[in-house]
């Protein structure tokens, strides 16, 4: 997937040069997974100039490129590095050690140099001194960043320091990029974080809209669209498991519904990697899927105290997987006491309601009877999706129609 491979170790264009020579033309990819086939790419055209502008100023930058899990940002950022002096680490959940030495490994076969793939850097401030001293332009790519923090509480003052020592008058395209969206906002972006103040730019990376998604069905009927845009929402890794050649009920079937597919386990993964006490969230989740979306009804559904249960809707919603709303005639929204909670995440939507009360039948591979099953309740399901489809078309042509101050039920 775009957002979560490792153990791949490729270059392009190796050739370069010696430590005081030219950098190369290409780049080390160290963790993309460079021998699968091109992704689909789908309309990232704001992102790319984004980033292209900031690489044409020859300023030092420190850009930080967050958003959810599978939404494309190692994709986008592929596509920006080609043809240009770039070395792309992926970070690991490891020690700092191991971290260290993959790091300079990565630098030594960049730049040819076989002291360091044996020897490597005695340290983080070693190694980023090396690349901040070089004299051509280079993009340094650290996906993953809250495991290299993970790895070492310390890391983000030492680059706070780095950049006000040496980094901010190089030529190094930094960028920090990262899936917790929780740690890179708090530890990266947030007021008390040691690097605040120092990005030169950042870019959360969203989810495709409909019509954006739609591109990956080329040909099909608005409706497979939609229901396949009601599984896989704007999550461009999602789409690209669906086959173009099957309709949706056997994308659903093979795709989402089969045990051991990815999408099977997806929720529970995702709820595993960003959060220390899943089952709550899970339980939660678990309730709104069933109509609960008043705090009240989440907490008599969950049995977890109302005060707790604000403190994980509050970090559902910083994930993004939930989302609050008030009725657009609320003049004050945020302290409306009318909110009511919603799943944000259209995949974790559709899998709480239709795929987690099935799991026994699927555990038992009883695919074609749950499958017929959630065929039978999709349509009063899509009525939401539409819903959402046509806020979103609202939004996106509002200068053509009218203007709104608010957009809401």
């Amino acid at each position: 997937m775009t957002d979560d491979v490792g153990g791949v170790v490729g270059s392009r264009h190796r050739a370069g040069p010696k430590r005081f020579g030219r950098a190369p033309r290409g780049g080390l990819d160290m963790g993309m997974d460079v021998t699968k086939d091109q992704h689909i790419f789908i309309d990232r055209e704001e992102e790319i100039s984004f980033l292209e502008e900031k690489w044409r100023s020859r300023k030092p930058q420190l850009i930080v490129i967050w958003g959810k899990r599978r939404v494309g940002k190692t994709e986008l950022v592929r596509r920006f590095l080609e043809g240009r002096p770039h070395l792309y680490f992926l970070a690991e959940s490891t020690n700092d050690r191991d971290q260290l030495e993959r790091f300079s490994r990565a630098v030594g076969e960049l730049f040819q140099e076989p002291l360091l793939e044996t020897r490597g850097f005695s340290s983080w401030e070693e190694g980023l001194r090396f690349l901040a001293r070089r004299r051509e332009r280079l993009a340094l790519v650290l996906d993953e960043f809250p495991y290299l923090i993970q790895a070492n509480r310390g890391i983000t003052t030492l680059f706070q320091r780095l950049w006000d020592e040496e980094l901010s008058r190089s030529r190094l395209f930094l960028v920090l990029m990262g899936s917790s969206v929780g740690m890179m906002e708090s530890e990266v972006l947030g007021y008390r974080a040691p690097l605040y103040g120092r990005r030169t730019g950042q870019w959360k990376v969203q989810p495709l809209s409909f019509s954006q998604a739609s591109l990956f069905r080329p040909g099909r009927p608005f409706e497979d669209r939609v229901m396949h845009y009601a599984v896989a929402g704007g999550i461009p890794a999602y789409w690209t498991l669906f086959s173009p050649r099957k309709d949706f009920r056997r994308n659903l079937r093979d795709h989402v519904l089969r045990k051991g597919e990815f999408l099977y386990d997806e929720v529970e993964f995702i709820l595993r990697e960003e959060l220390r006490e899943p089952r709550f969230y899970f339980s939660i989740l678990q309730a709104m899927a069933q109509g609960k979306r008043r705090i009240s009804e989440i907490t008599n559904a969950t049995g977890i105290p109302q005060p707790t249960a604000n403190k994980y809707l509050g970090v559902l919603i910083d994930l993004d997987i939930v989302e609050r709303e008030v009725p657009a005639t609320e003049e004050k929204p945020a302290k409306s006491k009318k909110g009511l909670y919603r799943i944000r995440d259209q995949f974790f939507d559709f899998w709480f309601r239709f795929v987690l009360p099935r799991r026994g039948d699927l555990e038992m591979g009883r695919l074609d009877s749950a499958c017929d099953r959630i065929m039978g309740e999709l349509p009063q399901y899509l009525g939401g999706v539409y819903e959402r489809i046509a806020m979103e078309t609202l939004r996106r042509h509002e200068k053509e129609l009218f203007t709104f101050e608010r957009l809401g039920r």
